[in-house]
């Protein structure tokens, strides 16, 4: 059994003297969908110089994964920091994505640690990288006994319309006049390739306590600086002084040191997609009584059944992109009580208004209580299930919610001509059906619906997208016992396409 590593990935710089630094070091990290990449976040005071962190002191610690980043609104995450150290968890070595930080200290010092934010932004192809040198001309004087210590500091706009700092200039001292080293910024840390995005530069007056003076501001674009010097890049710093605003007129160039090859970016729509993840389990009578061993739904007191298993693996994953964590949980082919009635869709909470479970291990709470209360039966019928879903995904079509239908069954589908059906009338609609296979059974109808060799046809119309992906669990079991690595496996196998098929749907609505 392979034990779980943490790998040292990065760390910022130090900034001296403040409870709410903004870093400016940025990391980039290869982001897989398909995949749980689990980070740790450990932040401390640093008191002298060396490298050994147990040289400095602890401040707290924050656990999270890369999706819960990229799947918060804007893909902006702010938590609390842990003062318990070192907990064992596992460190992706996840190393394309921007992952900016900063740090707000809250509550009394001692008793809560602060809270620690991050931002996230998919980086363009662009390479390119620019070389600039900015002066300034009677800047406003701060320091009662002497003249501004000014340093300048870049923020690049977000697609929220947040700012998030790119880079600092040096500071020089006692100058109001001062001309800063040339410095050479990466174009997609300053604007991603986006030749028009909004850069902000804020002027300071440094001072050695860290309660910087701000002198003013000014905004412009990569293209505006890639001008070089001219009369474009002569810009007026704004700042506010006592509620009055004035315009003081200070000059900053751009000298021709300015370096920057064709950079292409791909502009993507900027809305940000909303996923919603649905699950619907098999509760037909071939799956065996629950009270048995042999049973696939058998309630073990020392692991999960298969069902748990897939359910938690592919669960665990896409919930982090689902930002309310209320997942709507049905079953299938079983007898309600109290009169016996079949149903192939109903909400295993038993609650038909309200159908949402909070979290997966609500859903699994859920799928528990119902194998308690409902009785197996049949047949296996997929359609009204996918058809429920498809409701849901038909009143959403302009591309801010995407809906994800995971089904795990054990045998063969009942009605497949109706499914085919309604599997080719959701192909146009935001949204992908994953199915997992458990038990000894062949899948050839599952096969079929997967699409990837003969796209799914149902009376001459063939489904304008492959939406569905099928995996038998059998592939998965891990002969060692390992079951955390199998599992690990089988979602990243299942997830792997529902990035392409959503991003299939927005190529189709644009056509």
């Amino acid at each position: 059994c392979k034990k779980n590593i943490q790998y040292g990935f990065g760390r910022t710089e130090v900034i001296d003297n403040t409870l709410n630094p903004d870093f400016v070091r940025k990391f980039v990290l290869d982001f897989f969908f398909e995949e749980k990449q689990n980070l740790r976040f450990d932040v401390y005071n640093v008191d002298t110089r060396s490298s050994n962190l147990s040289k400095h002191d602890f401040l707290g610690q924050m656990f999270c994964t890369l999706g819960e980043i990229i799947g918060s609104a804007g893909s902006r995450l702010e938590r609390t920091l842990s003062a318990a150290a070192f907990q064992t968890k596992t460190m992706a070595n996840a190393l394309s994505l921007s992952l900016s930080l900063s740090l707000s200290h809250s509550g009394i010092p001692g008793k809560k640690c602060g809270t620690i934010i991050f931002s996230a932004e998919e980086l363009s192809n662009c390479r390119d990288i620019a070389t600039m040198q900015l002066c300034a001309n009677k800047l406003d004087k701060k320091d009662f006994f002497g003249k501004s210590d000014p340093f300048l500091v870049f923020y690049r706009s977000n697609e929220d319309g947040t700012f998030t700092i790119c880079h600092k200039t040096e500071v020089i001292k006692n100058n109001l006049n001062p001309v800063w080293q040339p410095f050479t910024i990466p174009v997609r840390a300053l604007c991603n390739g986006d030749y028009d995005r909004t850069v902000k530069v804020d002027v300071y007056d440094w001072d050695r306590d860290g309660s910087h003076d701000f002198i003013g501001e000014f905004t412009t674009s990569y293209r505006e600086l890639s001008r070089g010097q001219s009369q474009f890049n002569v810009y007026e710093v704004k700042y506010k002084n006592s509620n009055l605003i004035s315009i003081i007129k200070k000059e900053y160039t751009v000298s021709p040191k300015l370096y920057f090859p064709e950079c292409v970016k791909d502009i993507k729509n900027s809305a940000v997609t909303q996923l919603n993840f649905t699950v619907a389990i098999d509760f037909t009578a071939s799956n065996g009584n629950p009270s048995q061993p042999t049973s696939l739904h058998y309630m073990s007191p020392y692991q999960m059944n298969a069902y748990a298993m897939a359910l938690k693996a592919v669960g665990e994953i896409i919930q982090d992109y689902d930002s309310d964590k209320l997942f709507p949980a049905y079953g299938f082919g079983a007898k309600l009580p109290p009169d016996g009635k079949i149903s192939h869709a109903f909400p295993l909470n038993s609650n038909t208004e309200n159908p949402n479970c909070v979290g997966i291990d609500g859903v699994l709470e859920a799928y528990f209580q119902s194998l308690r209360t409902v009785q197996l039966y049949g047949p296996t019928n997929f359609a009204p299930v996918i058809n429920q879903v498809a409701r849901c995904a038909a009143e959403v079509t302009d591309g801010s919610q995407y809906f994800v239908l995971l089904m795990i069954t054990d045998g063969v589908i009942s009605d497949m001509a109706q499914t085919k059906e309604s599997v080719v009338n959701a192909a146009s609609l935001p949204m992908s059906i994953i199915i997992v296979g458990v038990g000894p059974a062949e899948f050839d109808a599952m096969e079929e619906l997967d699409g990837d060799e003969v796209r799914v046809s149902s009376r001459g119309r063939f489904a304008e997208r492959d939406i569905v992906q099928f995996v038998p669990f059998r592939d998965y079991i891990d002969r060692s016992g390992n079951q955390v690595l199998s599992m690990a496996r089988l979602a990243k196998d299942v997830l792997a396409e529902i990035p392409d098929q959503l991003l299939s749907f927005h190529e189709k609505s644009r056509d």
